[in-house]
Parts: structure tokens; C-alpha cells; sequence
């Protein structure tokens, strides 16, 4: 594999997993099994929040109110493996 298409891969596939560590922090804290009156949770918690809010918030602007149900992460990851398999499809063509 080209070293510059598994660059990509492994930033994508390393960002898939913040997305996903950003979505179980945000239920162990809604559900009051972490605190973040702890000052490590709230250091990752806003490092996460920095991480993702980015690429978030734009989602958000286009998705009604759900009420506190928040599925923009489900789509960020969905479009975060289409661009994966973006990456892939093209950069095996290239090669």
C-alpha cells in the first residue's frame, strides 16, 4: 500500500474511534456513572469535545430536534466510512 493512502486510513480510522470514545463518554456522564466534577473526565471530555466539535456542529445545523437524542455522530461516522472507502476504491486505481 502506498504510504501516503495509509496515512489517510490510519488518520480516518483513528478519528472513527475518537468519535466513538466522544459517544461513550457522553452516555457514562449522562447517565452519572463518571463525574465531571473530576478533573481527569473533564480534561478528556474536553479534549473529545475539541476533537469533534468541528465536524459536529455543522451536522447539527442540518438535524431537526430530536429532543436529546443527538444521532450526529452516527452520521459523521457513516460519512467518515464513505470517504474510507472513497479513499480506497480511488487509491488502489492509482496505484
Amino acid at each position: 500500500m502506498h504510504p501516503i493512502l495509509w496515512l489517510i486510513l490510519t488518520i480516518l480510522d483513528i478519528y472513527f474511534w475518537i468519535l466513538i470514545a466522544m459517544v461513550v463518554m457522553s452516555w457514562l456522564v449522562a447517565f452519572n456513572i463518571i463525574n465531571n466534577h473530576n478533573n481527569f473526565v473533564r480534561q478528556v471530555n474536553y479534549a473529545l469535545y475539541r476533537l469533534t466539535d468541528p465536524v459536529l456542529r455543522p451536522i447539527r445545523r442540518f438535524l431537526p430536534d430530536l429532543g436529546g437524542l443527538d444521532i450526529s455522530p452516527i452520521i459523521a461516522i457513516i460519512a467518515l466510512q464513505f470517504i474510507r472507502y472513497l479513499v480506497v476504491y480511488y487509491g488502489v486505481r492509482l496505484l
